[in-house]
């Protein structure tokens, strides 16, 4: 890394500027191009006096010759440790240990895959930072900040602050040593193979073999954790054990990406391998906390789900897909945004785009917008439950469920309907199952030669009729004759119902409709119906007056033997 940089201001001449390529490209390892043979190839003579030039004087009179100092003689190739050293003020620490602070410098530069570009380091002896107000140059301010460079007399180096915090810095990148490898392969782990040394690949492939067998262990180990943590004591068995393995298992693995991005730059590789690699595991491991995130919340809207069958509110049954679907969307978002803030996307810029897009998307899609406020209308007012028979004035139906955008009903013929919430949200609502009771309210029109002595005992008989029958309320209920129609005496009949459904309702109807053609039967009292048939008939004083039988019984006598059999017969019908 640092060498390909520190080459960028020899590029004047031929020899340096082939040296800059011959340290991109060793021979052997890294030729992957024919046109770079040709170029190696036409350029070895000139190749060979590169190496003998190569050995730059040690100037340390401004920051980027201090810095080309410390980082040129720890290549691999011009490694000179001593000579390294010369750029740090060590003060009076023994030369083997100054060597190695130059050494574990460096590796903390590329621990931190932190890329020297020399072109942007001041190569004025004068250089002041007006920031810190004094004459230091720091390389990296924002990952970094405890490295950097002051002036002391006419020299600049690293600062002593520097040096003393170059053991902590080294110990937090490398926890468990970066030379541990290197050591196992003294002189062969340093040969290139694929653009790598041995040891690296060597590292690489106990990495895998390790994470393997950690993750193997690992996953084992947290099943029973999440088990326990998931489970309660009113629903020991509500979380599927195919759930809580899923989510053991993914836990393991982002344990696994952490401490292998700890291990990492242990591998020593080139800035921008280790950058990508950096990289690669973080986003990576925001993937895992989405997906972990994700189990969480199914296991949480279970435990929800389960609250809500206690209420008596059926609507809050609905919620559960609704808030499941808008925090899925909120994870999913923030996993997104995550993963380009590590991309180095402008997400802020990114936001304000879509703000200004979005806003024309508003523009077009009002009526999504309007359904979306409808939906959360009916969840706050609720106006009715799921399985609630209402009624919206074109139609009526049993609300099977609220949506995002629609509310499904399902009509009397079986047909589903989605209905805008919108549309639900400003239109009457007549919500017929929130019932006390059913209203049965009907008119009988009698004939007009009907004695009014009849009259009374065809309504004091049908409000015993109410009185005796174990569905109909027993207060509020009206006979009476109400009106003297065209054509008809109307009687108005009402009685509220105590019934638990339609269907129940439709048999009471039945059994009080029958009773009354029964009641005015015996009575001998006809129903008027309209008609436009022409006839003549007798005085309304002389019509419908029938001679009464020798020993039959009286209308009241007979009415009152037909309610005590009606009687009889609807508690029969009682469980």
């Amino acid at each position: 890394m640092e060498e390909r940089s520190a080459t960028n201001h020899l590029r004047n001449s031929w020899i340096q500027q082939y040296f800059k390529y011959r340290s991109i490209y060793t021979i052997g390892s890294r030729m992957k191009n024919y046109y770079y043979l040709i170029f190696l190839f036409i350029l070895a003579p000139a190749c060979l006096m590169g190496q003998r030039a190569e050995t730059p004087e040690i100037k340390l009179d401004n920051p980027y010759n201090s810095m080309y100092v410390h980082l040129h003689f720890l290549q691999q190739k011009t490694f000179a440790p001593d000579s390294s050293a010369k750029a740090l003020d060590v003060g009076e620490l023994a030369p083997e240990l100054a060597r190695r602070r130059a050494i574990q410098l460096k590796q903390i530069l590329d621990g931190k895959g932190l890329y020297v570009r020399f072109g942007q380091i001041p190569q004025d002896s004068n250089y002041y930072d007006s920031t810190a107000r004094r004459a230091v140059y720091i390389p990296f301010p924002e990952a970094l900040p405890e490295v950097y460079l002051e002036k002391r007399d006419s020299f600049w180096l690293y600062s002593p602050e520097t040096v003393s915090s170059i053991p902590r810095l080294h110990k937090a990148i490398y926890p468990f040593g970066a030379d541990f490898l290197l050591n196992l392969f003294p002189q062969f782990g340093q040969t290139k193979v694929l653009g790598f040394a041995i040891w690296q690949l060597s590292g690489i492939v106990i990495m895998i073999v390790l994470a393997f067998l950690l993750h193997f262990l690992l996953s084992r180990a947290l099943n029973p954790i999440v088990k326990r943590l998931s489970s309660s004591r009113l629903y020991p068995s509500l979380v599927a054990p195919s759930l809580v393995k899923r989510i053991a298992q993914l836990l393991s693995v982002w344990i696994i990406v952490r401490i292998l991005k700890i291990f990492i730059p242990a591998l020593q590789f080139e800035p921008e391998a280790l950058i990508s690699a950096v990289r690669v595991a973080n986003i990576v491991s925001t993937l895992l906390v989405m997906l972990i995130a994700l189990r969480v919340l199914d296991i949480l809207m279970l435990y929800f789900y389960q609250l809500t069958q206690r209420t008596e509110n059926k609507l809050d049954e609905q919620v559960v897909p609704i808030l499941k679907r808008s925090l899925q969307a909120v994870i999913i978002l923030w996993a997104i945004f995550q993963a380009l803030n590590l991309l180095e996307v402008n997400v802020t810029a990114l936001i304000a785009g879509v703000s200004i897009g979005g806003l024309a998307i508003a523009l077009a899609a009002q009526d999504t917008v309007k359904n979306l406020i409808g939906s959360a209308m009916i969840f706050v007012d609720k106006p009715f439950q799921i399985g609630d028979f209402i009624d919206l004035g074109g139609f009526s139906g049993t609300v099977e469920e609220v949506g995002f955008r629609t509310t499904r009903i399902r009509k009397s013929d079986s047909s589903l309907v989605a209905v805008p919430n919108g549309v639900i949200a400003n239109q009457s609502i007549t919500n017929l199952g929130v019932r006390v009771y059913r209203l049965f309210q009907t008119q009988l029109g009698i004939t007009y030669n009907t004695p009014p002595e009849r009259i009374e005992l065809f309504t004091d008989s049908l409000k015993q009729l109410i009185l005796s029958h174990p569905y109909t309320q027993k207060e509020g209920y009206y006979v009476h004759l109400s009106s003297l129609a065209d054509s008809s005496l109307s009687i108005m009949f009402r009685a509220p119902l105590q019934v638990p459904d339609y269907g129940t309702e439709l048999r009471v109807k039945e059994e009080l409709l029958l009773a009354i053609l029964r009641i005015a039967e015996s009575l001998d009292i006809s129903f008027a119906f309209p008609s436009s048939s022409i006839y003549v008939e007798s005085m309304p004083t002389d019509q419908g007056q029938k001679e009464q039988p020798t020993g039959d019984l009286a209308p009241a006598e007979r009415v009152q033997k037909l309610l005590d059999h009606l009687k009889q017969s609807f508690n029969k019908d009682l469980p």
